[in-house]
């Protein structure tokens, strides 16, 4: 099992532009590249610096949630400022959270992290489920190329 840690997080909110998933789950490579083209169409219309230009610190975030019946990815910041035709604003509730680590390369970090949690800790874990509502990945540049990230579920104890 993947490695991770159980911690306990305040409520926090993200603001983010976001998409509806069209792609089988299950189907990775097709997922991947519909937030790809999602994310390279953000950089190319300014949403992305935009984004980036509101946010409270240098985490870039990737939001998962299931809102009004149809599953949806974010790209999102920690806001310190009205992004006024932000899709959503996303609140986070006070919890326990598993909290999965790790470094990698900027493209594949966010599915790494998401697989390693989903695929590996909450499928093998006995003591903690998934609550449902949004999760989120972060990541962060380390300055030599790489990336640190985590991604953050929020969990009962079941």
């Amino acid at each position: 099992m993947a490695e991770y840690t159980l911690e306990q997080k305040k409520s926090f909110t993200l603001t983010g532009y976001g998409f509806s998933i069209q792609s089988n789950f299950q189907d990775m490579a097709a997922l991947q590249k519909e937030k790809a083209e999602f994310w390279g169409g953000l950089k190319a219309d300014g949403r992305f610096a935009k984004l980036k230009g509101a946010a409270k610190n240098d985490r870039e975030w990737s939001v998962n949630e299931v809102y009004q019946g149809k599953p949806w990815n974010y790209f999102a910041v920690e806001s310190g400022k009205t992004v006024a035709d932000a899709t959503r604003i996303i609140e986070f509730p006070e919890s326990e959270y598993i909290v999965v680590g790790g470094n990698g390369d900027k493209e594949t970090l966010f599915d790494e992290l998401t697989y390693r949690a989903f695929g590996e800790v909450l499928s093998q874990n006995t003591d903690y489920a998934y609550i449902g509502g949004p999760n989120a990945t972060f990541r962060k540049d380390n300055g030599d190329g790489t990336f640190y990230g985590e991604f953050w579920v929020p969990v009962v104890k079941k």
